[in-house]
Formats: C-alpha cells, structure tokens, sequence
C-alpha cells in the first residue's frame, strides 16, 4: 500500500477528473480577479510608465531613500535574528531542565513574553528602561522588543525540535558516557535544528516583516521611509505616486523574504546532505567520552 493511501482512498478516474475541471475554474477565478485588478488600476492611471519611473530616477531620490532603509530595516532585523536564536535556545535548554527551580522561571518568562504584543514591549523598552537609567534609542528600543518577544516564540520552537528527536539518542549517548551538557549540544540540538530549521526559517521571516514596527518609535526603517515620501511627493504633487511607492517597499520585502527562504532551503539541503553522509560513519567523540571500543554515534534516528 502506498503512503498516499494511507489517509484516504486513491482517487478513481472520475475524482481526478473533477479535481482537474475544480483545478481549471479555479486558476480562471484568480486570473480572472488580477485581470479585473489590473483594469481597476489601468482605468485609473495607475500603470502608466512615467509613475513607476519614479522608483528607478536617481534625481527623485527614491533609490537611494529605499535603499537607505532596507539597510536599516535588515540591520535591525539582523540584530533580532541572531540575539532571539541564541537566547531561544538557552531558554529551551532551560525549560528542558531537571532542576524545578530553573525550569520553573524560565517557562514563566517564556509564556509572559509570548504573551505580550510586539508593540507593547517595543514601546515598553523606548518610554520605560531610560526611567531607569537605560540609554535608548529607537534602534535599540525595536531591536530590543524583537528580541524579547522572538526569543520567546524561538524557545518553543527549539523545545518542541528537541522533544522530536528519537529518545534512544539521549540513551545512546549517557551510554557512551557523555555528560548532559554534551548531550544536548553534539547530539539532541544539532538534529533538532535540522527537524525545525522550516519554521525556524518562517518566524525569522515574520521577525523581518515586524521590524515595520518600527515607524512607532521613529525608527527609520522601510516602511516609515515609504510613508514619509508618500507624504512629500503628496506635498508636491498630490497623490500620484502613492500606490507606486507601497508597492516597490512591498516587492522589497517580498525579495528578501525570497532570497532568506532560499537560504534556508540551501543550508537544509547541505545539512541533510551532512547527515546523511554521517550515518554512514562513525563520528569521533571528544576525547573525555571515548570508551574502550571507540564506537560511533548515530546522528540520525533511523541509523540505530
């Protein structure tokens, strides 16, 4: 019996000829709809060549302005990626412990931050730390509050990957006589991360697209910088380029979201590639943990 029959029966030939007509006025609705929503625009001026060319016109500004942002606005998601990884994990780990008395505060901390919106820490971090003697800036205050809040959502993700790695790794290893810490970081973390490395990749993406918080607090970001030359091309010349303007911060943001996506695909393919290559070998452990007979260790579930 095929994998795909399992859940449901293999569609005969009259199925699969109503998924194809169903397949067919489906694609015809969606197409269907752009053409209307290219009509809509066409009637209204919208995709006349001279209002996109403001986008391209180095005289206007625009290039440069943009370009300025998305600098900023991946400065600052940069920040939040990495310091949100590196405390996500630490947290998962420390939820994940023996000890009540660290799993007990950690798992508060994780659940009051997931629980927070984005924007009230954002806001939280700008009007309330320099009460106390904390410098703040808006990039500090919104790197900040992608911190708080992505570490949270990460420690999670972290948590749920490492509870899916097979139990007889964790055995395998106290076998060999590994010490828990050794455990978590050169047996359980590494396949965890291979397992979770799709939704690792997708709450990266939404932290980018947060990072449009920013406007609140004055960060200079993408998004405020399109809103701020929509209101002075307004200015100048009503609202003429509005819609241009959105819409090249959109394909932006589009773009790179794309190209992390693709990223993430590649480090997939050569860690899986990686793996697969050492459940063919044995792996050298350290050299406090070795044993008379010097065997291996399994990198993946099904190589036991």
């Amino acid at each position: 019996m095929s994998s795909t029959s399992v859940l449901f029966d293999v569609p005969g030939p009259r199925a699969r000829s109503r998924q194809r007509i169903g397949t067919v006025i489906g694609a015809l609705v969606v197409l269907a709809l752009i053409g209307l929503a290219l009509w809509r625009l066409g009637t209204n001026g919208q995709l006349e060549p001279q209002r996109w060319a403001i986008l391209f016109d180095p005289a206007s500004g625009v290039p440069q302005a943009l370009g300025e942002a998305l600098l900023n606005t991946l400065a600052v998601a940069a920040v939040g990626m990495v310091a949100a990884t590196v405390l996500g994990a630490l947290l998962a780990v420390g939820r994940l412990s023996d000890h009540a008395w660290v799993r007990g505060p950690v798992t508060v901390l994780i659940e009051f931050f997931r629980a927070v919106p984005l924007l009230v820490l954002i806001l939280f971090c700008l009007l309330f730390l320099p009460t106390v003697g904390i410098p703040m800036t808006a990039f500090r205050a919104l790197a900040l509050g992608l911190t708080l809040y992505n570490m949270a959502v990460l420690a999670e993700i972290f948590r749920a990957g490492i509870l899916s790695v097979d139990r007889g790794q964790r055995e395998a290893a106290f076998a060999l006589g590994m010490r828990k810490a050794q455990v978590m970081t050169l047996v359980l973390l590494p396949q965890a991360v291979r397992r979770m490395l799709p939704v690792l990749v997708a709450q990266l993406v939404v932290l980018l697209k947060d990072s449009s918080l920013g406007f609140i607090v004055g960060y200079v970001e993408l998004l405020r910088q399109a809103r701020s030359l929509v209101e002075f091309f307004n200015f100048q010349f009503g609202s003429v380029y509005t819609f241009q303007l959105y819409v090249g911060a959109a394909v932006i943001y589009i773009v790179v979201n794309v190209l992390l996506s693709q990223v993430a695909k590649y480090v997939e393919k050569r860690t899986r590639s990686a793996a697969a290559a050492a459940g063919t070998t044995d792996v050298e452990l350290p050299a406090d943990v070795q044993m008379g007979g010097g065997g291996g260790l399994v990198t993946e579930p099904g190589g036991r």
